[in-house]
């Protein structure tokens, strides 16, 4: 799931502060299950924005609109006439459904709400963590459902370091070390073995270091 977070009013009114009709446009998927980008927080977000519009005085219309995914054009075009009637939109989706916005809406102007932090999961009520970098070429597989490349603060492929004190990380003593999580997870899946094969170093090329990456599946195009 990818998580976000909300920006503070006052950078969202600086934000529009050109505009007079704004759309604020939430998104049914990953922001709402982190409570970032639902249609409630579209419903808070627009009243704050209202109100603290009104005790400045300045003139701001805030039009309310939730879709099911902002990413994808067939929940796009949901969007088309409300985009049309207003001088730019407030996206509560992730950099994905800003950008998809801004390519599918290209004569209008469309803002980021939220912050994208990372592809994560619910650990507990109100806490999501960092589980997964995308970064090109899983490795899941071979350290026993635990992702050195997120979960150790040195990402590295062939552990543990010589800091970690304690079963905690020598970088932030607050988290577990990663490398006695893997450790005790492939022993009780019976594959410690898999510590004795030397991994050749990480392979950056499917990351982001390339720029902009693409998917293609040609069995699906048309």
């Amino acid at each position: 799931m990818i998580v976000a977070q909300r920006k503070n009013i006052p950078e969202l009114l600086s934000i529009v502060e050109k505009h007079r009709k704004v759309l604020l446009l939430g998104c049914g998927t990953c922001v709402t299950v982190c409570l970032a980008g639902g249609q409630r927080e579209v419903s808070i977000i627009a009243s704050a924005l209202r109100m603290v519009a009104k005790l400045k005085n300045r003139a701001l219309e805030v039009e309310e609109l939730t879709i099911e995914r902002q990413c994808d054009n067939v929940f796009l075009e949901q969007a088309a006439e409300a985009v049309k009637n207003t001088d730019a939109v407030l996206s509560l989706g992730c950099g994905a459904g800003v950008q998809a916005l801004a390519e599918r809406f290209n004569g209008k102007p469309v803002y980021a709400g939220l912050d994208t932090a990372f592809i994560g999961i619910l650990e507990e009520r109100g806490v999501w963590a960092e589980k997964c970098a995308a970064c090109g070429q899983c490795v899941l597989h071979l350290y026993g459902g635990i992702c050195p490349i997120t979960r150790c603060a040195k990402k590295m492929m062939n552990g543990p370091c010589s800091g970690s004190r304690e079963d905690r990380c020598e970088v932030n003593p607050d988290r577990p070390c990663a490398w006695q999580l893997i450790f005790k997870r492939l022993k009780e899946i019976g594959q410690l073995d898999r510590l004795k094969e030397i991994k050749p170093p990480k392979n950056w090329r499917p990351s982001q270091s390339g720029g902009c990456r693409t998917i293609v599946r040609e069995d699906h195009r048309v």
